[in-house]
């Protein structure tokens, strides 16, 4: 069977995890949440995957950045400050021993309860409902070595006025319909492609290919706005790399001479093959390899930043 991005090793220590919900940390047998919450009833809510380094969440204000202005767009409100969310995210690390790297943390935020099971977000009870899940989980250091293989899929990206890609919202079906198809069809991901036919992004990740020196992703309308696919961005204009952010065919992804994706859990990972077609030698590139040491200063820079603001 395919092996996703998202796979990682089985750690025992994750069986005694703590988990926060709505202001307590509970073993993550006995953390739950309402048959009536929002979440489960709609799936109408918003979330954050976080990378751990040292016992810091990298690049968190950009996510709760994301998070407040998802939750601002769906008119939720989530009952914390920054400076509270932040502080809980801290405190679950704290209770599960996280001092280090190869750790993630899931945090999730819906409306909260319903008084019946009802869309209209007026039949919400009380506040919101805060979840914040940290886990022992690293990305497998094979599927970082060999590389992805993508399958296109024909779920597409749509249009923002029918469900906004910027919104990273708990209603995934689009993506989850993609992964579906994609890993049916023996892939690890599912390459998705927006109402134009240019290439989108991935059910999971951001895609990226290079051409002759050039990174390029997509035009980002069409897709979340990644906080990974951010940095990468950034660390190409630091350095000089020439960068684009454009419609591409397939066509111009056959013939690439690397193709990677990003992601908050396992960074920057090489993708080998596309719809059976052998991206470059098929294996991971120099400027991957350029890439991944640029990234990782960065989060370096990120986490010392971090981590100074915490001790002041």
């Amino acid at each position: 069977m395919a092996q996703s991005i998202q796979d990682f090793h089985d750690d025992p220590r994750n069986a005694d995890i703590r988990i926060w919900v709505n202001g307590e940390l509970k073993h993550r047998n006995e953390a739950v949440v309402s048959v009536f919450d929002s979440g489960f009833v709609l799936g109408d809510g918003v979330w954050e995957g976080l990378r751990i380094f040292g016992g810091h969440p990298a690049f968190l204000d950009a996510h709760l950045d994301r998070l407040y202005e998802g939750a601002k767009a769906l008119a939720m409100d989530i009952g914390l400050t920054r400076a509270e969310l932040a502080d809980a995210i801290y405190a679950t690390l704290a209770a599960n021993g996280m001092h280090g790297d190869g750790a993630h943390a899931r945090l999730m935020v819906t409306r909260g309860v319903k008084r019946t099971p009802y869309q209209d977000p007026r039949a919400t009870i009380g506040r919101a409902t805060v979840v914040i899940i940290a886990e022992f989980k690293t990305a497998k250091p094979e599927t970082l070595a060999q590389g992805l293989n993508l399958f296109t899929v024909h779920v597409r990206r749509g249009f923002p006025d029918v469900q906004d890609p910027k919104l990273n919202s708990h209603s995934k079906i689009n993506c989850i319909s993609a992964c579906i198809q994609a890993y049916t069809a023996g892939a690890d991901e599912a390459l998705m492609l927006d109402p134009h036919g240019f290439v989108a992004t991935c059910n999971s990740t951001h895609f990226f290919i290079v051409r002759r020196g050039e990174v390029w992703t997509s035009s980002g309308d069409y897709c979340l706005g990644g906080i990974t696919r951010a940095n990468v961005l950034q660390v190409c204009r630091e350095a000089g790399i020439p960068a684009r952010e454009k419609n591409f065919s397939l066509t111009e992804v056959y013939g690439a001479d690397e193709a990677f994706v990003t992601g908050t859990f396992a960074g920057l990972a090489p993708v080998r093959q596309v719809d059976g077609r052998t991206i470059g030698d098929g294996a991971p590139g120099p400027m991957l390899a350029r890439l991944r040491a640029l990234y990782a200063e960065l989060v370096q820079r990120d986490i010392a930043a971090r981590a100074a603001t915490r001790a002041a």
